[in-house]
C-alpha cells in the first residue's frame, strides 16, 4: 500500500474507502517554544476519503437498546 502510495497512485478498499496522497508546498512556520521562523520543507500528506457505503453506515440511525 505505502509502495502504491509513493508511486502517486490511489489505493481504493471497495466499501471502506481510498487513499491517496496530497503534495503540500514548501512554507514557514514558527517554533512554538522560541517563535522562531523555521523553513518547512515540502511534504506529502496521506489523504483518506470514506466510501459511499461506510458514510451510510455510520450515518444511519441507531436503534435504541433497552
Amino acid at each position: 500500500m505505502v509502495e502504491a502510495l509513493r508511486r502517486g497512485e490511489r489505493v481504493e478498499l471497495r466499501g471502506f474507502g481510498a487513499f491517496s496522497v496530497k503534495l503540500r508546498g514548501p512554507r514557514q512556520g514558527r517554533n512554538p517554544r522560541t517563535g522562531a521562523v523555521v523553513a518547512v520543507a515540502k511534504k506529502a500528506i496521506p489523504f483518506f476519503k470514506t466510501g459511499k457505503k461506510m458514510r451510510t453506515r455510520l450515518n444511519r440511525e441507531a436503534v435504541p437498546v433497552d
